[in-house]
C-alpha cells in the first residue's frame, strides 16, 4: 500500500486548522504532517488534539521553509506520495484523489492544481490579473506554460520530493517549485481544483505588492543562472 502524506504549513491559523484536518481524515487520510510555522495563537495546540504529526518553529521562517519541513519529515516516514495543503480552508480534500491520480499511474511525477481550469472558478478579478500575470512571468522565464502560477494544492511523487530542493523560505517558494520542476526537467500536469475564497481565506492571503516581490525575486534568480 502506497503511503499518501498530506502537508500542510500553519501560520496563525487556529480558527481553521481543527475544520482542515477533519475534513481530510473524513476522506481516509491518515498521514497529515502540521508544521506551527511560529504561531502567535493556539494552532500548535489545537492541531496536536487532533492525532496528527504536528512539528513546530520557534520563529515564524515563511511557508517555503515550513513545507521544506513538512517534506523533508513526510519523506523520512517513507512517503510514497506527498500532497501540499493550505491550512486556510481554501482546498477541497475530495479533489485531492484526482490531483494523485496522475502521479500514481505514472503520468507525470508532479501534479499541479489550477483554480483556471475549472469553469466555475470564482476568483477575485485582482488575484486573477495578478495570477495570469505570473503565468506570463512563468512562460517568459522557463518556457513552462500554466494556467495557474500560484498554487499551493500539489502532488510530488517521492522522487519529485526529493529532488526539489526548496529554499526559499517565503511565499516566493511557490515560483522556485515550478523553476526546479524545469530546471530537473520534471513531468508535470495542471489538475482542475476548487479555490475556496472566504473572507477569512482572503484576508490570510498575500497582497498585491508581495506579489510584485516574487516576480522581482524570480526575475533576480534568473538572472543569477
Amino acid at each position: 500500500m502506497k503511503k499518501v502524506f498530506i502537508v500542510i504549513a500553519a501560520y496563525n491559523e487556529e480558527k481553521s486548522i481543527e475544520r482542515v484536518i477533519k475534513s481530510l481524515k473524513s476522506f481516509n487520510y491518515k498521514n497529515i504532517v502540521v508544521v506551527d510555522d511560529g504561531s502567535a495563537d493556539n494552532t500548535f495546540s489545537i492541531a496536536k488534539k487532533q492525532n496528527v504529526f504536528v512539528l513546530q518553529h520557534a520563529l515564524n521562517r515563511g511557508q517555503g521553509a515550513s513545507l521544506k519541513t513538512a517534506i523533508d519529515f513526510a519523506l523520512l516516514k517513507g512517503a510514497d506520495f506527498i500532497v501540499t495543503f493550505d491550512a486556510d480552508g481554501q482546498h477541497n480534500s475530495s479533489e485531492i484523489k484526482n490531483l494523485l491520480k496522475p502521479v500514481e499511474s505514472g503520468i507525470c511525477q508532479v501534479a499541479l492544481g489550477s483554480r483556471f481550469l475549472k469553469s466555475d472558478s470564482n476568483t477575485p478579478a485582482l488575484r486573477k490579473f495578478i495570477l495570469k500575470s505570473g503565468a506570463l512571468f512563468v512562460w517568459f522565464f522557463y518556457g513552462i506554460k500554466l494556467t495557474d502560477s500560484h498554487n499551493g494544492f500539489r502532488v510530488f511523487s517521492r522522487k519529485a520530493a526529493m529532488a526539489i530542493n526548496i529554499t526559499s523560505d517565503r511565499m516566493e517558494h511557490a515560483s522556485q517549485i515550478v523553476e526546479e520542476i524545469h530546471k530537473l526537467g520534471l513531468s508535470f500536469r495542471e489538475v482542475p481544483v476548487t479555490i475556496t475564497y472566504s473572507d477569512y481565506s482572503k484576508g490570510k492571503g498575500q497582497s498585491s505588492a508581495n506579489s510584485l516581490r516574487i516576480a522581482f525575486k524570480m526575475l533576480f534568480r534568473r538572472l543569477m543562472h
